[in-house]
């Protein structure tokens, strides 16, 4: 496995939350985690089913969801795809495309075992998400290969079992829409 570190690194993506530890989307009054690992079958299985519902709640306004792109699955591949496709996210997120490239990083999921995708690869999926030249430098430059394990180390810290995990208002609900939708409407009925 890869290092953890739960220091701080010197650089974090744009859009991140105040810890620097996942990447913010919306601005709803619902806080909704998620920490996916983009190696990780059942976090895309969760983006193809929830993705959208998750999508629809941001766009209405009703949540603020944070990402949290973990690298726990690098030991099933022999390059440590997990951390470089977190920090791959992490460039997109500077130019806030990080929803868009991370429906692209699931689509593209290489199998669980080889060596993942490529740095190239990497760029290539960035492109089809909207992503140019400052993209591709920052992934082929590994900008962002130091937030990954802090991003790691940091949801260890909290109690992470496995990916996916969803919380709402902080309370791990299971990662299925329904689920989702319902404990969303029951913190906007009853806010903290």
């Amino acid at each position: 496995m890869y290092p953890l570190n739960s220091r701080r690194p010197e650089r974090v993506p744009a859009h991140t939350n105040e810890d620097g530890d996942g990447v913010v989307v919306g601005d709803g009054p619902v806080a909704l985690d998620e920490y996916i690992d983009f190696q990780c079958p059942y976090c895309r299985m969760f983006a193809e089913s929830s993705g959208p519902v998750v999508d629809r709640l941001v766009a209405d306004g009703r949540i603020t969801v944070t990402y949290h792109p973990v690298a726990i699955l690098d030991d099933m591949s022999t390059t440590r795809y997990s951390t470089r496709a977190a920090a791959a996210s992490g460039c997109a997120a500077d130019e806030g495309r990080f929803v868009a490239y991370a429906y692209a990083l699931f689509a593209g999921q290489p199998p669980e075992g080889g060596a993942g995708l490529s740095d190239d690869e990497l760029v290539a999926l960035g492109a089809s998400a909207g992503l140019g030249g400052a993209f591709a430098s920052c992934v082929r430059g590994g900008l962002y290969r130091d937030w990954p394990p802090y991003v790691t180390a940091r949801a260890v810290e909290r109690g992470l079992r496995g990916t996916p995990t969803v919380l709402v208002e902080g309370t791990a609900v299971p990662p299925y829409p329904g689920p989702v939708v319902t404990a969303v409407e029951t913190a906007l009925r009853h806010p903290v």
